[in-house]
């Protein structure tokens, strides 16, 4: 028996907002789409376009409230070949929300507060 990851999810509040976020961010596209009939909820998967590894974002009709992370202890990292100019842009985009120079590493927020690591490709 062989398992592998296949991907991983987030809820989000505004589906759009958090399309807008992670293609302007990270360059992540949609790559499909689940719509329910009855409009309860939308699964949209977002690709790299390089790993078979997806992003799915679930918004859910009825759910009004900002998404409790806990102590968001919790996130995925991306590797990125110019790590200077993915700074620039996140640091224009306003969304890092942490840094650790010593480690060559920061995390930025996307727009339901889950952190993203992002780490100089070696």
């Amino acid at each position: 028996m062989n398992f592998r990851f296949a991907h991983n999810n987030f809820n989000v509040l505004d589906l759009n907002k958090s399309l807008k976020f992670y293609e302007e961010a990270l360059g992540l596209k949609e790559v499909r789409r689940k719509e329910q009939e009855n409009g309860d909820f939308i699964l949209v998967y977002l690709g790299d376009g390089v790993t078979p590894h997806q992003l799915e974002l679930t918004w859910l009709r009825d759910w009004d409230r900002p998404y409790n992370l806990g102590d968001n202890e919790f996130h995925l990292a991306f590797t990125v070949d110019d790590f200077d100019a993915a700074y620039k842009k996140h640091k224009e985009m306003g969304c890092i929300c942490y840094e650790n120079p010593s480690m060559g590493i920061y995390f930025i927020s996307d727009p339901d507060g889950y952190w993203l690591e992002v780490v100089p490709a070696r």
